[in-house]
């Protein structure tokens, strides 16, 4: 018998025959002796075999041990800008936000508009681009409105 074993049996025979008040108690003693072991690997082999002969509520106290055993998950790394933006499309800047629906957006460069507004029958918004010849008109259009962003 390893010594693994010899520390969880026990554990878990008085698991196997304690009513429900006292299960807690010995399945905090139970994760406390997981941890404390070095080999996580055999004390999770050991775990896994022990439930085996286990009714299903005590094996869920197990399962909580086991839980509690493995690594926390390592976050996801987060992508930088420039993977964020899908090959081949421009990097957009907001220029102007209106709360009633109208937005527009240039590239960084300031070679082409968008315009983002709500489609009058869906109501979801629809983005297209501003031809050259309309951006001063819409310039102008828009001229002393609060809705344009400082700085852009």
């Amino acid at each position: 018998m390893s010594d693994v074993q010899q520390v969880i049996e026990p554990i878990i025979a008085r698991l196997k025959s304690a009513d429900w008040k006292a299960r807690e108690a010995i399945k905090d003693e139970l994760l406390a002796a997981a941890e404390a072991h070095e080999d996580r690997d055999a004390m999770k082999r050991v775990l896994e075999e022990a439930k085996k002969g286990l009714d299903l509520e005590r094996r869920w106290d197990v399962d909580e041990v086991l839980e509690a055993l493995q690594p926390p998950p390592e976050p996801e790394p987060e992508p930088e800008e420039e993977e964020e933006q899908a090959a081949g499309q421009p990097r957009m800047v907001l220029v102007y936000d209106d709360p009633r629906g109208l937005r527009l957006h240039r590239t960084e460069d300031g070679s082409r508009w968008f315009a983002t507004q709500p489609d009058p029958y869906t109501g979801q918004p629809q983005t297209f681009e501003v031809p050259p010849a309309q951006v001063a008109q819409l310039k102008a259009q828009l001229q002393g409105s609060p809705y344009w962003m400082i700085g852009a």
